[in-house]
């Protein structure tokens, strides 16, 4: 449940109230809006005497929330939460645009590719040093050499860079190395992975897994958020369908559900559901068009030569010329891509 403060609450009634709660074996978050403040109760509240909190000094209210995921339901947040790395802010009024490789292969190709990315827009380089990948004999990433690689093109550019984790044991070295860490489809009910990422001090994308519904996405959120860290990113990266002309099914219905369900930033991988560089402007547009907060890109400069996911990633070139016409639909919703 959820308990809404007075507008006039001063800090001693929202400490009365957090303490209450956690005389009772609860959790509590705190969220501060522009108007009240919303604490949020973590736990079973069956026979704590919901009336008990609803007449102490400040509260005006007292919601229940019904729905499995708690933390990161929209109740909890009304007004939406923006997810702020560096100087950029995810889940506001921006559309932020995040590209690179599908994996980190060499310094000169992350560069290269760097450089070109963020001439056109981009504000965040992405890139895995760790690939999970369907064959044991196709390439795996370069590990933490290439979370070096990253940490080097970082310096040199200035740009956010994020990457993706897949084992508990390397959550401390992979944050360390990046800015956002990244958990890929297959891993969104690792839950263990999950926890340790609810640790750590950084924000966190999760993908939608290839058969994961909507409310299992929401639920994997919530495991980190229950563990106290709140920057969590939601990406739908397609789902698998009978379909079989594109790699995956972008579900772009789900973009304004998660938005209407949950108040956590929710981005778009039209490259993973494209499957071929061909349709992945088309599905980038559709994406803003629904109301993502942005788009996560595979750039490749040499896309034929590419280690891993050549076909689904566009070319610099592709790249430079998407982006103003990003900027035009994120204009049309009332967006902006700077």
């Amino acid at each position: 449940m959820i308990i809404v403060m007075e507008q006039n609450a001063d800090e001693k009634n929202v400490g009365r109230v957090i303490e209450s709660i956690e005389a009772h074996g609860l959790k509590s978050h705190i969220y501060r809006g522009t108007e009240r403040t919303v604490i949020g109760v973590i736990g079973d509240t069956v026979g704590t005497g919901v009336n008990g909190f609803r007449s102490m000094p400040g509260v005006e209210n007292v919601v229940p929330i019904l729905k499995p995921f708690k933390i990161a339901s929209r109740k909890y947040m009304p007004e939406g939460s923006v997810v702020k790395v560096g100087n950029v802010e995810i889940g506001g009024n921006e559309v932020v645009v995040m590209a690179g490789p599908c994996a980190i292969e060499s310094d000169e190709q992350l560069l290269t590719i760097a450089k070109s990315v963020k001439n056109s827009g981009a504000k965040i380089l992405r890139g895995s040093a760790f690939k999970p990948r369907t064959s044991p004999y196709e390439f795996q990433g370069l590990g933490e050499e290439g979370l070096k690689i990253m940490r080097k093109v970082k310096k040199e550019t200035g740009m956010i860079v994020e990457t993706e984790v897949m084992d508990i044991r390397d959550v401390p070295m992979v944050a360390d190395y990046v800015d956002i860490l990244r958990v890929g489809a297959r891993n969104m009910q690792n839950f263990d992975l999950l926890k340790e990422l609810g640790k750590i001090d950084k924000p966190v994308i999760i993908k939608r897994g290839m058969s994961a519904t909507i409310r299992e996405l929401m639920l994997a959120a919530e495991y980190i958020m229950k563990e106290g860290n709140h920057r969590v990113i939601l990406c739908e990266r397609g789902i698998r369908t009978f379909e079989t002309a594109t790699r995956s099914t972008l579900d772009v219905g789900a973009v304004p559900v998660l938005k209407q369900e949950t108040h956590l930033p929710v981005i778009i991988d039209p490259s993973h559901a494209a499957g071929n560089r061909q349709f992945v402007g088309s599905l980038a547009k559709a994406g803003v068009a629904a109301g993502a907060d942005g788009l996560l890109i595979e750039v490749h400069h040499q896309p034929e030569k590419a280690l891993c996911d050549g076909p689904q990633s566009v070319t610099t070139e592709m790249f430079s010329e998407l982006m103003p016409q990003l900027r035009a639909v994120a204009a049309a919703v009332g967006r902006v891509i700077e």
